[in-house]
């Protein structure tokens, strides 16, 4: 076998859930040039419009629908809707997720002012929509007897970061989710559906960039310094150095990998602090 065919993603279906955001489309342009359709699953129609024109820019054949991950009923129509125009569905990405400010300790909310709605809110869209998705498109790569689950975790799930307790669950019981899942399609199913995860670590994005780095200045925040000096490779991670993490994730060069959790974070999770 040679590398070319070990990240080969010609003619696979790939959906997406979180399609639209800055690590998804990112994931999608990146298995759209190793050949793969591409399926983004999204909320938001401006958002979707705005990757469907990026990818149709880039030549890659993609389809857009708009869906939540905490509806099933939508979710069954978005598979149904994939396999009629597509014929399968080999691949589902679940990048959809986030944390919530109504989800994150600070100087005016205590953690113990959190409030439930907001903690709901995190735990949903991060665990619940992993789950209900695999559900929907999974059922599909049953009958298939072959495919491929990718979830997205975080280093969250490693080391609790500080301020963000919902977040860091979620994400610990995406990890978890990852490995039962795993073993319950390799043992209740085929050993030819696959489920792993990546956790990154920390991407600048333009949600958390001045988080990370004073706008002013440009200097590294308290924050975003503190997360330098415990990464040994000393920078943020870029959305393209997922790139070929995921792809060989999806490819036939993992096909003995399964019920892993990767990080991609530049060696954070590696490191003790001394």
């Amino acid at each position: 076998m040679t590398a070319q065919t070990d990240f080969d993603l010609d003619g696979d279906v790939c959906v997406l859930t979180g399609g639209s955001g800055v690590l998804g489309t990112e994931m999608a342009t990146a298995i759209g040039e190793q050949g793969a359709t591409v399926v983004l699953l999204a909320r938001g129609e401006d958002k979707l419009e705005a990757a469907s024109d990026d990818l149709k820019a880039r030549d890659i054949e993609h389809m857009t629908i708009q869906a939540s991950v905490l509806d099933r009923a939508a979710l069954d129509a978005a598979a149904e809707m994939v396999v009629d125009e597509y014929g399968r569905i080999d691949v589902l990405i679940n990048a959809a997720g986030g944390n919530h400010p109504d989800a994150t300790t600070g100087e005016e909310t205590s953690f113990f002012d959190l409030p439930k709605d907001g903690l709901e809110q995190v735990m949903n869209v991060n665990f619940v929509g992993t789950i209900l998705a695999s559900q929907a498109f999974g059922e599909y790569m049953v009958e298939q007897g072959e495919g491929r689950i990718l979830n997205v975790s975080s280093m969250n799930a490693f080391t609790p970061l500080t301020k963000i307790p919902g977040y860091s669950g979620a994400k610990a019981a995406v990890s978890n989710f990852t490995e039962w899942l795993a073993v319950h399609m390799a043992q209740e199913y085929s050993p030819d559906i696959r489920v792993n995860a990546i956790a990154p670590g920390f991407f600048l994005t333009e949600q958390n960039r001045y988080l990370l780095i004073d706008e002013e200045t440009g200097e590294y925040t308290d924050r975003g310094q503190t997360i330098i000096d415990h990464t040994p490779q000393n920078r943020f991670g870029d959305p393209e150095d997922l790139s070929t993490t995921v792809c060989w994730l999806l490819a036939p060069g993992s096909a003995f990998v399964t019920g892993t959790v990767i990080p991609v974070d530049g060696g954070f999770s590696a490191f003790s602090g001394v």
